[in-house]
């Protein structure tokens, strides 16, 4: 898969060459690459941005410099995405589906947002990581890559691993326990060492439920 940012600030993406992601793209699994689409201005210097028709605060991105960025690596294969509060929040269930695209373009916003006119003639998908409002689309582009990559074959060394975490099968995760057996006088629960794949199962079900009714009521239609 490839991925391509556009951002004004590509310099805030060091974490997409570190750790897994790094590793998944030393073996081809994934490409990811940074676009500064100042690049694309054709103002003086490199101006892609312009005060709101109707008056308001701040300043809103020009469809100039982000239309040309965009055709210049757009190919019929390409899936646009803009990363916006407006959005549909991003939910673990719906990330596979972008499994799907060969290419995707990720849209980062910045000050008052993007002239909608690039956003309706690129036809893109708004997507939110939350309900709040951050500086601009950065962060939320890596959490989607980051979301996004762990679930391409091979990228994690156990792919099973990606289907028994939180929210994949609409439960919060049970809890995870490693050496020692004791740690300052607080044991690791007994079924965990048992050996007993039936009964591990059975208390993993039964923590996640528990879990997920603490935190996140909303998941079971409780709240």
């Amino acid at each position: 898969m490839k991925i391509d940012i556009l951002t004004l600030f590509p310099e805030m993406f060091v974490p997409l060459k570190t750790s897994i992601l790094k590793r998944a793209q030393d073996k081809n699994l994934i490409e990811i690459n940074i676009i500064n689409f100042r690049d694309f201005s054709k103002l003086n210097r490199q101006q892609v941005d312009d005060v709101p028709f109707g008056g308001g605060d701040g300043m809103v991105l020009m469809c100039e410099p982000i239309f040309d960025c965009i055709n210049s690596i757009k190919t019929e294969k390409s899936h646009i995405i803009y990363m916006s509060p407006k959005g549909k929040t991003l939910k673990q269930t719906m990330v596979t589906n972008y499994l799907q695209y060969e290419h995707l373009i990720i849209l980062c916003g910045h000050y008052e947002g993007v002239d909608q006119r690039i956003i309706d003639y690129f036809n893109m998908e708004e997507i939110s990581i939350g309900d709040y409002v951050l500086t601009g689309g950065e962060l939320p582009s890596m959490v989607f890559v980051d979301c996004l990559s762990r679930l391409i074959p091979n990228v994690l060394h156990n792919n099973h691993s990606s289907l028994d975490e939180s929210f994949s099968s609409f439960l919060l995760e049970y809890p995870q326990y490693t050496r020692p057996a004791v740690f300052n006088g607080m044991e690791v629960p007994k079924v965990l060492l048992s050996g007993n794949h039936k009964e591990i199962e059975k208390y993993r079900q039964e923590q996640s439920l528990e879990i997920t009714r603490k935190n996140r009521p909303d998941l079971l239609g409780e709240d």
